[in-house]
């Protein structure tokens, strides 16, 4: 039986071989301004049409009390048209703190259950994020899926995403 990769506070935590690996690694870059805020991030999954075949992590402000953060969701405004305000938030897998300046790794294997269900085609990763008293960035790389030999892709953000990396094995 194939378990899935995890992203814990320690690390990753693998179980045995599955059937294609996928690795994000999504760079959070240091901003040089007079009021900083940690930006909100959506990173998904979307078919050629654009509709979401799958939400990865959404990072946003979970130390507001009632739950607060959620109401500025909508500013990950490509997301939150397509699949955001359908969600219940928080998401447990999915949603999780903003996250500060650095590279930050997502790891999933074939068989999580976000990516089991995908059927063989083209798709591409989508990763959005938006800063309060800043602005709003979108980046998408396009994958195949399963793929048929390890793959990797870079999409290079201007102002609230730096590097966005995607690694796949099959």
């Amino acid at each position: 039986m194939r378990k899935f990769l995890t992203v814990a506070a320690g690390g990753l935590a693998a179980g045995p071989a599955a059937a294609a690996d996928i690795a994000i690694k999504v760079e959070i870059p240091r901003l040089t301004v007079a009021e900083y805020h940690r930006p909100y991030v959506a990173v998904w999954i979307e078919r050629p049409d654009q509709s979401v075949a799958a939400t990865l992590a959404v990072w946003y402000d979970l130390r507001l009390r009632n739950n607060e953060g959620t109401k500025w969701l909508k500013d990950l405004r490509q997301w939150w048209r397509r699949t955001g305000r359908e969600l219940d938030m928080p998401v447990d897998g999915i949603s999780g703190a903003t996250r500060p300046v650095g590279a930050h790794t997502l790891a999933f294997a074939g068989d999580h259950p976000t990516l089991e269900p995908l059927p063989p085609g083209e798709y591409r990763l989508a990763v959005e994020a938006a800063r309060e008293v800043g602005g709003r960035e979108m980046v998408r790389i396009p994958f195949r899926w399963p793929p048929l030999k390890a793959e990797s892709a870079t999409a290079q953000g201007k102002d609230e995403l730096g590097a966005v990396t995607l690694d796949i094995e099959p």
